[in-house]
């Protein structure tokens, strides 16, 4: 088990995807700061004409825009609420998972590892620690970003920030598996970036939940990993706010049993 999880680690970090997929995240991250502080703060919008920008604070300038937003919102707002995060996550894990049989380099893991509860067990740990990686960097760089823009927001409470990133880092692992899931399902990498882009974005989840609200059979919204990663709790304020958890815990049973059944009954 520890072979094959250092094995897939290694493959991880020398995979262009991982620092494609980075990159991306932190270009999001920097465009959110860079706009808000053209448009939300008065030396913002002395820059703005100077870089050829003036339109965009005629018609958005307003600072009251970050009137009440700390260094988690603007996170959150920047790449997390919306779906982008899950987006390259999602689309990570999904060409990591799908690269092996695609390739064919499943057989020889197979082969190697007859208890495929390991290779599913490899693949969420690899993943863990990717998420674990990405959200560390990425609010890192927004701590930077914050400085740099002259303490644009206020920081806030490291708990806070801390319960934060544990639950999303929960919830994104309860994702992965769910993708995880569908890869080693359909064994095909189009299909699995293609679920990946469809899910994270909510795309079947809110259908679904408007049309279960037109006949008050919606209460399950609340408990999907969608619902959750963009309305969880920014900080603990009461014990309902532990629900996350719960939920993130939930689906990653849920859906590496389902992962671990699929590969066991599939030849690969």
């Amino acid at each position: 088990m520890l072979n094959l999880l250092r094995m897939d680690l290694y493959r991880l970090m020398r995979s262009k995807a991982f620092y494609i997929c980075l990159g991306f995240l932190l270009t999001t991250v920097f465009l959110c700061y860079g706009m808000l502080f053209l448009v939300g703060t008065p030396k913002g919008q002395e820059t703005a004409p100077k870089i050829g920008m003036g339109a965009l604070v005629e018609t958005g300038g307003d600072t009251s825009i970050l009137d009440g937003m700390d260094f988690i919102e603007m996170i959150r707002k920047s790449c997390m609420d919306g779906g982008a995060y899950h987006l390259v996550f999602g689309i990570l894990t999904a060409i990591f998972v799908c690269t092996d049989f695609h390739s064919g380099f499943v057989k020889n893991i197979m082969t190697l590892h007859r208890k495929r509860w390991k290779y599913v067990s490899s693949k969420l740990l690899t993943m863990g620690i990717a998420d674990l990686f990405y959200l560390a960097v990425c609010f890192g760089f927004g701590a930077v970003m914050n400085l740099l823009f002259h303490h644009m927001v206020p920081f806030g409470e490291w708990r806070d920030i801390l319960f934060y990133l544990s639950w999303a880092w929960l919830i994104n692992m309860a994702f992965a598996a769910l993708i995880i899931m569908l890869c080693v399902f359909t064994k095909n990498m189009a299909a699995g970036v293609s679920m990946a882009v469809v899910l994270s974005c909510g795309l079947v989840v809110m259908p679904l939940a408007g049309i279960a609200g037109l006949f008050n059979a919606d209460g399950w919204f609340p408990y999907t990993l969608y619902y959750n990663m963009s309305s969880g709790p920014s900080f603990y304020s009461m014990p309902a706010d532990l629900k996350v958890y719960a939920v993130g815990f939930v689906f990653i049973i849920v859906y590496t049993i389902a992962s671990v059944v699929f590969v066991t009954k599939q030849d690969v």
